[in-house]
């Protein structure tokens, strides 16, 4: 299985605690299963849940090594050793 760093950032990493760990997984979606089981806390920030299926927020952007996963294959990106995964949530300020 492959191992990927995870970087928080803003409120994702005060929520958690963590800037940065590594995470186990195959694919995006499967990294961050394993982020959210983590720490759950973090599930209503990252996930829409609509009609029981989980929906990553539109706000919500992915960088696996600087590409954002939606111009790729979306959450079932595959994610190979040592990819650098950055999950950004909104940001604001002056």
């Amino acid at each position: 299985m492959t191992m990927a760093k995870i970087k928080l950032f803003a409120n994702l990493r005060e929520s958690a605690g963590e800037s940065e760990l590594e995470v186990q997984g195959k694919t995006v979606q499967e990294i961050l299963d394993a982020l959210l089981s983590k720490f759950p806390q973090l599930q209503e920030m990252v996930f829409n849940e609509i009609d029981g299926k989980k929906e990553l927020r539109s706000y919500i952007n992915i960088l696996i090594n600087g590409d954002n996963v939606m111009h790729l294959e979306g959450l079932d990106t595959i994610v190979n050793d040592d990819d650098e995964i950055a999950i950004f949530p909104p940001v604001s300020g002056g």
